[in-house]
């Protein structure tokens, strides 16, 4: 499907970000071209065994990408621009980022043996520039990550204010604050629409700056005795930071532990933040350092079953490990979804004696999004026409919608993955969908999340499986005993072979039921061995396998 806009239009199509947390992208069209603004990714849970990451599905652009004119990112967190480095063959377009976020695109695409390959355009903090059809000029706000970017889009058509993620944080430690005279002009500006952050739009009041974190670590830092391990976001580099100064301020060295911390503190480094961060300690040599000298800066706030942190409670890091009466402070939120992985994490490291402090026992995290007053704040200074919550649950965005309807934002749409929407004075206007949907990254493959493999597998996980080994003569007689392999249905104990010897014994009677005709046909009795083990099982223990039969017929 294509769809070109007019150049007396402007199109707003999101491919990923509304409904969820996570995988923000979304396309502007206008004048014939499209602009995408991030290419994130989200983070699979129990529901898809074996995936990790989550893409949007970007087969609409592609299949017109000569339409695409660049990709524009406003931050350097994964959700905005992890996508990239998996689908960026797929677009094969300019790549706009600031420095922070241009620091970070060039490790994954070294890494993904893109670098050189890719057209990365770096642009200054605040800066203004040209992408076909658009003129866009970044505005500088606070979030959880240095700088972040709104986006001013101007078209013949109108103007739009894309929020990206933000926060209004007086004192963020690093990197710029907002630049509130740029945001009170904005009103002088007949802003067409606002597409703006709803995260927190269910939360009142502000949502707290990064200053007060860095006082509250300090003092818990000073009740603790031990080794103390703080896990956050990595890119959150002002909490970084914090837990480098605080480490100094109680006589502790830094060791980082996970991939992810080594290479922003580099690439924070590389554009000028984190020039007072302290030499670190290898994680080889952590466990020579006394106890009441650590400060581990781990990866694994979200309970992700292979970073530093998981590995560390497994007891399964090559380098580190943590005792009892240890501590370990999550300074983060839960992102929706990621429940049960962190309280799973929290709990193996309690039953190991070791302190768990969350937000729910102490100051150790504030939001990078804008909670009620800060989006009341915004409003007024924006004034747009029309508002369209985005990045958030649907839950989100029916609380943002009331809120901007409250600040006399006289329309408001809140859109879905795939609508293509006409941005108008009067309002927005569906005037198509798009194909869209979820990529899943398995091992080395992008495929779709319901590919037969993933589909398969996760009915494993569910169902259990069974394989039937079935040897027949040339006539079709069973030679010897069936032999049937189970997965995931039953213990190797009594009940469990009575339950193999019973689906067994059903195989038996009803390959041996068949017509001679039957009998020399493999796929019949293929198919006749699999029905019985599959029904017989389902009947024992209530489940449905995957079921398959390697029949062997003797010559």
């Amino acid at each position: 499907m294509q769809i070109t806009p007019s150049a007396d239009e402007l199109l707003f199509v999101p491919l990923g970000g509304t409904g969820e947390i996570g995988m923000n992208s979304y396309l502007y069209g206008h004048d014939g071209q499209w602009l995408m603004v991030d290419l994130g990714v989200a983070f699979a849970d129990e529901r898809l065994p074996g995936i990790d990451l989550l893409l949007p599905d970007p087969a609409f652009i592609a299949e017109q990408r000569e339409k695409l004119a660049g990709l524009v990112i406003t931050h350097a967190h994964e959700d905005h621009l992890g996508a990239i480095p998996y689908l960026w063959n797929r677009l094969r377009c300019p790549v706009y980022a600031t420095p922070f976020a241009s620091a970070v695109l060039r490790r994954k695409f070294e890494e993904f043996g893109l670098l050189g390959e890719v057209e990365l355009i770096e642009l200054p903090v605040g800066g203004s520039f040209d992408i076909g059809p658009f003129g866009l000029e970044f505005i500088t706000l606070t979030h959880s990550i240095p700088e972040a970017n709104a986006l001013l889009l101007r078209t013949k058509a109108g103007t739009v204010f894309h929020s990206g993620d933000w926060k209004l944080d007086p004192d963020p430690l690093v990197g710029a604050g907002y630049d509130r005279e740029r945001l009170a002009r904005l009103a002088e500006e007949d802003i067409l629409a606002l597409v703006g952050d709803s995260t927190n739009a269910l939360v009142p009041g502000h949502s707290g700056s990064e200053a007060d974190v860095r006082t509250s670590l300090m003092d818990l830092a000073g009740t603790l005795k031990n080794r103390i391990a703080v896990t956050c976001f990595a890119t959150n580099v002002a909490r970084l930071e914090t837990v480098a100064q605080v480490a100094h301020a109680h006589g502790r060295r830094v060791v980082l532990a996970g991939r992810a911390m080594h290479n922003i503190v580099r690439a924070a480094k590389e554009v000028g933040y984190l020039e007072d961060f302290p030499p670190t300690v290898d994680e080889r040599d952590a466990g020579y350092l006394p106890r009441e000298e650590v400060m581990l800066l781990v990866t694994g706030s979200q309970g992700e079953p292979r970073s530093a942190l998981a590995r560390i409670a497994r007891n399964d890091h090559p380098e580190i490990a943590l005792e009892k009466d240890d501590a370990v402070i999550f300074s983060s939120r839960i992102i929706p979804g990621n429940e049960k992985a962190i309280h799973a994490l929290q709990n193996q490291l309690l039953a190991a004696g070791i302190e768990v402090w969350t937000e729910e026992d102490h100051f150790v995290h504030v939001s990078g999004h804008p909670c009620r007053a800060e989006l009341e704040q915004m409003y007024h200074w924006v004034r747009p026409r029309l508002a369209v919550p985005m990045h958030g649950e649907r839950r989100h965005l029916m609380a943002h919608a009331k809120l901007a309807q409250s600040c006399q934002v006289p329309h408001v749409f809140v859109p879905s993955d795939g609508q293509c929407v006409r941005l108008t004075r009067d309002g927005a206007q569906v005037v198509g969908e798009v194909p869209t949907g979820r990529l899943a990254v398995d091992g080395g493959a992008i495929v779709p999340v319901d590919h037969g493999a993933v589909r398969e597998r996760r009915k494993v996980s569910f169902q259990g499986a069974a394989v039937l080994t079935l040897v027949v003569d040339r006539e079709g007689r069973l030679e010897g005993e069936p032999l049937l392999t189970v997965y995931g249905l039953f213990g190797d104990d009594e009940a469990g072979w009575r339950m193999a010897e019973a689906a067994i014994d059903a195989v038996e009677k009803s390959v041996g039921r068949l017509k001679h005709r039957e009998k020399h046909n493999d796929d019949v009795v293929r198919e006749t061995a699999r029905l019985a083990v599959r029904r017989s099982l389902h009947r024992d223990t209530g489940r449905k396998p995957v079921t398959d039969v390697h029949l062997v017929r003797l010559d």
